[in-house]
């Protein structure tokens, strides 16, 4: 068996605007992509379901960010990612 080079990925961190972009992009609301990224959930005050976490993402004004390898994941795995994609090895 040979051995293949390793993948190289750009991976730049988002701005919470390229990040806002993305989701709506893959068709997700903030609880969808909270939870595909393991990012917690939790009951909202109006008895919905939020991510503060990821609200906090997509804030402009919140210093938080999305790691890069995150970022590249999230658009990998949303079928987004500019060079790579994900498939099933069988």
């Amino acid at each position: 068996m040979t051995s293949s080079p390793p993948l190289t990925l750009d991976m730049p961190a988002p701005t919470a605007g390229e990040l806002k972009v993305a989701r709506i992009a893959a068709g997700l609301s903030q609880v969808q992509a909270a939870e595909l990224m393991g990012y917690p959930v939790q009951q909202g005050s109006r008895g919905g379901v939020q991510s503060r976490t990821w609200q906090a993402l997509e804030s402009e004004t919140d210093e938080r960010t999305m790691q890069g390898p995150v970022f590249a994941m999230f658009l990998l795995l949303t079928g987004q990612h500019p060079t790579h994609a994900l498939v099933n090895k069988t």
